[in-house]
């Protein structure tokens, strides 16, 4: 679990994702990146590099997906507060109600113009199960910042902070 082959080499996904999360931790304490890379065995550049893969820009437009929510009304008076220019925030009810209102052909069509319109925004919240936010970032790609709150399917309404919420969409727009 967790292994995988290149070459010769036997890499563990594990223990790479452990030197990632280290790196993070003391870049986030106010170490320069010339020592986070002494410290953990590596050229300076690679942090930098680690760094700019990882960046998500600060500033411009933003528009939110999530369900399915137990706390929608709160997490739209967030959005609101924060001038979102769009937000879809559905519990597990809604989400079927508007399913259950398009035929198969308005269903599509109606999904479709939702992907185009998500493409005009420099970033796009998704909060959802693991495979929608997979689709999602297939989809729009880089602009995509998701949030997962489950593995697929989810049945039941999830309750997010609206504080963690608050936090991205902050880290985001930058205000």
């Amino acid at each position: 679990m967790g292994f995988f082959r290149i070459g010769e080499k036997l890499l563990s996904r594990n223990k790479l994702n452990k030197i990632i999360d280290n790196i993070l931790e003391l870049r986030k304490s106010g170490l320069p990146q010339q020592e986070v890379a002494q410290r953990v065995g590596c050229d300076r550049s690679f942090i930098s590099r680690l760094e700019n893969l990882a960046e998500v820009r600060k500033g411009g437009s933003l528009a939110i997906i999530g369900f399915p929510l137990q706390n929608v009304e709160e997490l739209q008076k967030v959005s609101s507060q924060f001038g979102v220019e769009y937000s879809l925030i559905l519990n597990d009810k809604e989400r079927w109600e508007i399913l259950e209102s398009y035929d198969g052909r308005k269903l599509l069509n109606w999904l479709m113009e939702l992907l185009m319109d998500m493409s005009a925004y420099d970033h796009v919240i998704m909060i959802g199960s693991d495979m929608r936010i997979r689709l999602a970032e297939t989809i729009l790609g880089e602009k995509v910042v998701g949030l997962i709150i489950g593995e697929s399917p989810i049945e039941e309404d999830i309750y997010l902070s609206p504080n963690m919420f608050r936090d991205l969409i902050v880290s985001i727009k930058g205000e």
